[in-house]
């Protein structure tokens, strides 16, 4: 059984005819904008607001109508992925580097639907490094005082070059080992100068689809 393909096509489901759908950014996500690029060609309209570039590429080979923010009033469901996935339905995201786009695009959606794979279910957040975008301007001091919260921040790279987000950013992952009060973590991240954004999304999800561990298809929502 291929899981993110399970969930991914099942998030579709949520995307009815004429809405503005935010398109994620990841692997999981590439079958929900797959099946939806098969909807449109058998006549389903939407239009798109992509997460990143990447996102917009695959959306355009599928045929899927793209806009902008300046031509929308709002965002009626967005589907994404996440790296971690706590039982309050919080999350880490920002593994492929779009964190900022896709916390965008979460907030302005009246729904946020989340496709993850059960091995993305976690307890306790922080096993996988935490994305956080940082402007380039001084980041070795952005990154101490992320050091003074209790992480170990890396500088992501490519190459042996710095990696820059669509945003013209770097990103850095941050290892904490166990985020047991994210709320405060992602507060105390946003208001350190030169972080852009973090990639932990407190209380934003609606609903994961994800399988259970008879591999059955379920949706847990946000109550």
């Amino acid at each position: 059984m291929n899981e993110k393909k399970e969930v991914g096509e099942k998030a579709v489901e949520y995307v009815k005819d004429g809405m503005v759908v935010g398109l994620g950014t990841g692997s999981t996500v590439f079958y929900s904008i797959a099946k939806l690029g098969q909807l449109v060609q058998q006549g389903l309209s939407i239009q798109g607001v992509p997460t990143s570039e990447q996102t917009a590429k695959l959306a355009r080979e599928f045929g899927i109508p793209l806009v902008s923010f300046k031509e929308i009033e709002g965002i009626d469901v967005a589907i994404d992925g996440a790296d971690e996935v706590n039982p309050d339905l919080n999350l880490i995201k920002g593994g492929g580097g779009a964190l900022l786009r896709e916390k965008i695009i979460a907030k302005a959606a009246r729904t946020f639907i989340v496709v993850a794979d059960s091995h993305k279910y976690v307890d306790t957040l922080g096993a996988f490094p935490l994305p956080i975008e940082v402007v380039p301007f001084g980041y070795e001091m952005t990154m101490k005082h992320i050091r003074e919260l209790g992480g170990s921040p890396n500088l992501r790279q490519t190459n042996g070059t710095p990696y820059l987000s669509d945003n013209g950013n770097y990103v850095v992952d941050c290892d904490f080992i166990e985020i047991k009060d994210p709320i405060a973590l992602e507060r105390e991240l946003n208001i350190i100068p030169g972080v852009v954004e973090n990639g932990l999304f407190v209380d934003m999800t609606d609903a994961v689809i994800t399988l259970d561990s008879n591999k059955n298809l379920i949706t847990k929502v946000n109550k």
